[in-house]
């Protein structure tokens, strides 16, 4: 008899699934510059259009973070296969976000870039994120995997943990300046269960005792 979770496994196996896949991560890009070349962003479009992007950068750390526990939750094994195009795309909207502030906020002038990273704190912690989104995506490929190996690429990957609570800082003192903390603290709230359920699972890796071998028995 097939179950639910085999059905599931199945969707997300099909080839048609990854192009499904890509245009659904395409279409917030594909909103935000329809509404920025028809001027639908609201009062300042430059604004709307570098937090917008950085709201999905944001949406796309937690949906990377949450596929192993949802995996193993759910026995939707398949969901592992989609975890770089994810990857990927968050890392496209991470980039795009900085190259938007970058030019909107400040006119792509060196000086004035290197000045205003060293001035804001949520820029300088956005900025850092950022650069450790990069040997990320630099190695998001089979033949990094196979350079590095698996355990040096895993455990270089693990910064995706550290990533998030840096983009949670950045959007928490970005959003301090209006008092305006809801969203921070649900994107707080998830990725703290995320890493919690992390460590979790890595304390429990190192504390878990190997089963001793049974006595052999002699039939007398």
């Amino acid at each position: 008899m097939t179950g639910p979770s085999t059905l599931v496994n199945r969707l997300l196996a099909h080839k048609a699934t990854k192009p499904v896949l890509w245009t659904l991560l395409a279409l917030p890009l594909a909103w935000l510059l329809w509404g920025a070349i028809n001027d639908k962003l609201g009062a300042n479009p430059a604004e709307a259009l570098i937090r917008g992007l950085g709201d999905w950068t944001l949406r796309g750390l937690v949906l990377t973070l949450a596929i192993t526990p949802l995996r193993q939750w759910t026995g939707w094994h398949q969901l592992l296969r989609h975890r770089r195009a994810i990857g990927v795309a968050t890392f496209i909207y991470g980039t795009l976000h900085w190259l938007a502030y970058a030019w909107l906020d400040q006119g792509l002038e060196i000086d004035a870039l290197l000045k205003d990273v060293a001035k804001r704190p949520f820029i300088l912690v956005g900025t850092l994120a950022w650069l450790l989104l990069l040997p990320l995506a630099a190695t998001s490929f089979n033949r990094a995997i196979k350079a590095l190996g698996g355990r040096r690429w895993q455990a270089l990957h693990r910064a995706i943990y550290a990533i998030a609570v840096l983009a949670i800082l950045h959007f928490f003192w970005m959003r301090s300046g209006k008092h305006l903390y809801g969203e921070v603290a649900v994107y707080a709230s998830i990725v703290g269960l995320l890493l919690g359920w992390r460590l979790r699972n890595a304390w429990r890796q190192r504390t878990q005792v190997p089963a001793r071998p049974a006595p052999a028995t002699h039939a007398g």
